[in-house]
């Protein structure tokens, strides 16, 4: 099969499954330094990441419903910061959990794996040594 050529990013949403919509917001609120905002969507509370049209990466959210669980395994989202040390630093002050703490992937920058307030695993990616 021949290469399709794209002309934007494949993937455009992610959603984070939450137990505690208020506990999740505060955590990502103070871990991240951006505002939150929550929503009511049919049978699903929601709080969504800010969004910047036109700007590189995907939009998404925190997400509570009856068909969503916090978990360690399946797909893994990883947040671009600028220091990952600093920022697993409030992970830890916050509630959350280092996985995996800072290592680098060679040309590809650093990442690191972290446990969030629910019992999300999610993940970190910088450019910063």
């Amino acid at each position: 099969m021949a290469p399709v050529a794209i002309k934007t990013n494949p993937v455009n949403w992610f959603e984070i499954p939450v137990k505690d919509i208020g506990r999740a917001k505060e955590f990502y609120e103070k871990v991240f330094g951006m505002d939150l905002t929550p929503e009511e969507m049919g049978p699903y509370t929601m709080t969504f990441f800010p969004w910047a049209e036109g700007a590189p990466g995907a939009a998404g959210s925190l997400i509570k419903g009856e068909t969503y669980e916090p978990s360690h395994s399946g797909t893994v989202v990883y947040f671009s910061v600028d220091d990952i040390e600093e920022t697993l630093r409030k992970v830890n002050a916050n509630g959350g959990r280092t996985l995996l703490a800072k290592k680098s992937i060679g040309e590809y920058g650093f990442i690191a794996h972290f446990e969030d307030t629910e019992g999300n695993r999610l993940a970190l990616h910088s450019m910063k040594e």
